[in-house]
């Protein structure tokens, strides 16, 4: 079996690295989706940021990962040649923009994983994979600032504005056990001190939640992490919809270029 770095097995490590693409392309597509709708035009303008932020960092995770498999997928084939049951994303990336506060707390909930998962990968024994965390994390800290601050101020806004932010959270917190649900490749990549393992990080992420909401004056839902079936490809309705978007120029002209 080939190995990466005589380190990991290739399979694995290009496993891993699709997981690490996959959730940045799907979000960062859901947000592209408020462009031109946003309630304001400084919002659309910074969703719009942050989704070309969110879609950079899938390319240098797809772009690695292509070059790992070795078998000529770039970036492009690897995001826009997939099928749905191919992706490695978090449920919770894929589910829809729903109003502004589901799009908010979505956000959040993603970026308060983000933030120490990737700062854990800036000590990565794979000098790439740090390069692509490094970048990536300065990104992710802004992310971060910024939902849980649109998180606080409309969590402890209004009577609307709270009511739309709870009914988000009741909807989107079952989702957010995946994040934490590590498999043998996250084992392998932990052994080979190249990742850590994912629930390692629920205390970090949890302090953050803990703190965010509690200024926001929301209240966690009393329900266990149940779904935790983005990796092993048992996805939600609502990513083929939204790969039938996403894929539809380069699956209607083949190797199209402008």
């Amino acid at each position: 079996m080939a190995m990466s770095g005589d380190i990991i097995a290739n399979d694995i490590l290009f496993e891993w690295l699709l997981r690490r693409g996959d959730t940045p392309l799907i979000l960062g597509h859901r947000v592209s989706e408020w462009c031109g709708h946003s309630p304001v035009l400084e919002e659309d303008i910074a969703l719009a940021n942050v989704a070309l932020d969110l879609i950079g960092q899938s390319r240098l995770w797809l772009t690695y990962a292509g070059e790992v498999e070795g078998k000529g997928r770039g970036e492009n084939e690897l995001a826009f040649l997939r099928d749905a049951w191919d992706f490695r994303n978090f449920l919770l990336a894929e589910q829809t923009n729903g109003d502004f506060g589901k799009t908010l707390m979505r956000q959040f909930l993603i970026d308060a994983y983000q933030v120490p998962f990737l700062a854990a990968l800036e000590s990565s024994g794979n000098e790439r994979i740090s390069e692509i965390a490094a970048k990536a994390g300065k990104e992710a800290v802004y992310h971060l600032d910024r939902s849980a601050d649109l998180v606080i101020r409309l969590g402890d806004g209004t009577p609307e504005s709270h009511k739309r932010m709870q009914t988000a959270l009741d909807m989107l917190w079952a989702y957010t056990g995946e994040m934490f649900a590590g498999d043998a490749v996250d084992e392998a990549m932990f052994d080979a001190s190249l990742a850590p393992k994912p629930e390692n990080l629920r205390p970090q992420w949890q302090k953050t939640v803990d703190m965010v909401l509690d200024q926001a004056t929301l209240k966690i839902p009393q329900s266990d992490f149940a779904h935790q079936g983005g990796l092993s490809g048992r996805h939600s309705e609502h990513l083929g919809h939204l790969l039938a978007d996403m894929q539809f120029l380069q699956r209607a002209y083949p190797g199209a270029t402008w």
